[in-house]
């Protein structure tokens, strides 16, 4: 069997995917460094920041599309750094909510203040129309995999 030429895009696009996925991390790492933080932290603190409300560490995983285990991992040592809390969580005894701590929104604020001006400059080549349908398509891609 052989691909259709949608199918040889797709694959391509997702390979594409795939090294950017890893070059972005390696650009978040380089981006936390001097706040003490790694790429998959500011993954962590983004996520319980954007949703407003507490996650589960499960809940992050499926918004960050972590693994359960490496964001309880990343929830237990950011909870000794001071990042985040544990909470009761009414709707489940043993899925307690994460929650970030002072010190966790001041580092979160810290990284936007670090992050706007690399995107704003990162984004200048690339025109309004491009990044519409790539945030477009990204996210019919996500939709066909999960949430």
């Amino acid at each position: 069997m052989q691909h259709t030429k949608k199918g040889q895009l797709f694959t391509a696009s997702i390979l594409e995917i795939f090294r950017v996925s890893g070059l972005l991390a390696m650009e978040g790492d380089r981006l936390t460094k001097e706040l003490g933080l790694s790429s998959a932290r500011w993954k962590v603190l983004g996520a319980i920041h954007r949703s407003g409300n507490p996650l589960t560490v499960a809940q992050v995983a499926r918004v960050m599309g972590l693994t359960r285990q490496a964001v309880q991992r990343l929830a237990d040592a950011m909870a000794k750094d001071g990042l985040l809390i544990y909470q009761d969580n009414p709707q489940h005894k043993r899925a307690n909510h994460i929650v970030l701590t002072a010190k966790g929104k001041k580092v979160f604020s810290k990284i936007t203040k670090i992050q706007i001006p690399w995107a704003n400059q990162n984004s200048k080549n690339i025109s309004l129309e491009e990044l519409n349908t790539t945030l477009s398509v990204l996210r019919k891609i996500t939709m066909l995999f999960g949430s």
